[in-house]
């Protein structure tokens, strides 16, 4: 016989268990937007998504994992399974984590790998690099004697920098790099591009400053592997935002 006085325990919804705390799926995403959470889980499923096709050798899985559990300082049975619980994972998902760096590796070489030497070229004037001296004051007077001063007089530019810079230049004589043409302001990083190493500039100025300014050497950009690798991780993120922009948008 039913006991007309007994309350039905509602089924269980689904959603997130939190210690006493339960939130429905909507409660959440709303939560999950709050603290800006939502784009940098939607930026992690669009990678799981895209690198999903990605073939690896067995040697190349064993590699990884070997470097993922070297880089988590995993190297005991009882540390793997802490490991796993934290992250709450089954023994076959670890595979998937440890190889998802390198997958992304390739799927990044194979998506935009073709595309790196227009991009390169694209982006070259930004990452040349300089090395150049500089002497920054507020006294437009000064700045020009400070400019005949080394020009005429042959006095030395660090020696005039420790005494006169106006910044932090001063405390290593003025010299400033190497560093790239997209650094210094816009005006400065143009004079610089122009110049020929030892060039020394008249006053110049710039925003609240009187600067002297004399190019140093000059570092052309070279398309090696870390600057591939750093193109090609542009290049994704570029993409990936795009993506995750759009994702975000259809939740609206």
């Amino acid at each position: 016989m039913v006991n007309p006085t007994a309350t039905a325990t509602p089924a269980a919804t689904p959603g997130f268990q939190l210690g006493g705390q339960h939130l429905s799926l909507p409660q959440l995403i709303c939560q999950l937007r709050r603290y800006n959470l939502l784009p940098a889980l939607a930026k992690e499923l669009i990678i799981d998504q895209a690198i999903g096709a990605v073939p690896l050798t067995e040697a190349e899985q064993s590699q990884a994992m070997e470097a993922f559990l070297q880089a988590e300082n995993i190297t005991e049975a009882d540390q793997r399974r802490q490991f796993l619980h934290q992250r709450g994972l089954a023994d076959h998902e670890l595979s998937d984590l440890a190889c998802r760096d390198l997958k992304l590796q390739k799927f990044k070489a194979d998506t935009w790998g073709h595309k790196l030497e227009s991009y390169f070229l694209q982006r070259k004037a930004q990452l040349d690099q300089v090395r150049y001296s500089l002497i920054r004051t507020q006294d437009p007077g000064l700045a020009q004697e400070l400019y005949f001063r080394i020009q005429d007089d042959g006095q030395p530019f660090a020696d005039l920098a420790r005494e006169f810079s106006a910044g932090p230049e001063a405390q290593v004589g003025g010299l400033i790099g190497p560093v790239e043409l997209s650094v210094p302001h816009p005006h400065l990083a143009r004079l610089l591009s122009i110049s020929q190493p030892g060039q020394l500039w008249p006053p110049n100025r710039i925003g609240d400053w009187f600067v002297v300014v004399r190019l140093e050497e000059f570092i052309a950009a070279r398309l090696d592997h870390p600057t591939r690798q750093r193109l090609l991780d542009e290049l994704c993120q570029s993409w990936l935002t795009t993506q995750v922009e759009a994702a975000m948008n259809q939740l609206d």
